[in-house]
């Protein structure tokens, strides 16, 4: 198998096309619609949860079936039904510009999804490149354990305090001992993180 390469990809208002409507496809339009995906179910049926976002116009639904040029402007296309011979329509109906997953054919898949740890702005994606998906949910479930709700807190303090440092100081030496000091163990356990940092900027200025 060849090497994948691990990105994160800005789907905001891109065309992403599902093609099935049960419970994998389900999924699939549930973590895009996350990332606030312009996305396209084409489908002659959907499950009740589809159905709904259907409705709240959360999605737009074909209610069809497949054909080749409703993959037209798709930046990606899941190939999400329970019939090989769909899905193989689909991927060979993609354009050279167009990924495609399909969801019983990862060799055949121009990329894959793994699972993923989110905390706020933290993302961890864990993949085991098809090798073993049952490894890749013990582990997405140990990082679960190991890094809480208080990551999303400190995690935008992070982003704040980063942005504040850029502007405040131009020393290259001192903005990288300052985001260093503010990404230990004891900013992130600490209820006074502001004040601890007006008062690491202070200091570090008034040199």
């Amino acid at each position: 198998m060849y090497p994948y390469y691990p990105i994160m990809i800005n789907l905001q208002e891109k065309k992403v096309v599902v093609v099935g409507g049960g419970k994998v496809a389900e999924r699939k339009v549930l973590h895009l619609i996350e990332s606030h995906a312009d996305v396209t179910v084409v489908s002659p049926n959907m499950t009740k949860t589809l159905r709904v976002m259907s409705e709240q116009h959360q999605i737009t639904w074909l209610r069809k079936y497949f054909e080749e040029d409703d993959l037209r402007d798709a930046v990606l296309v899941f190939a999400a039904t329970n019939d090989s011979e769909i899905n193989e329509k689909v991927r060979k109906s993609a354009q050279p510009q167009q990924f495609v997953n399909v969801v019983d054919q990862p060799k055949k898949s121009d990329f894959h999804v793994p699972s993923m740890v989110r905390k706020g702005r933290l993302n961890i994606a864990i993949s085991t490149t098809g090798a073993s998906p049952i490894l890749a949910k013990i582990i997405k479930k140990d990082l679960e354990s190991k890094y809480g709700e208080e990551y999303e807190e400190y995690l935008d303090f992070l982003y704040e305090a980063r942005q504040q440092i850029i502007l405040e100081v131009k020393d290259s030496a001192m903005k990288r001992q300052l985001l260093s000091a503010i990404a230990s163990p004891e900013f992130l356990e600490s209820d006074q993180r502001n004040e601890r940092l007006r008062q690491l900027l202070n200091h570090e200025l008034e040199k």
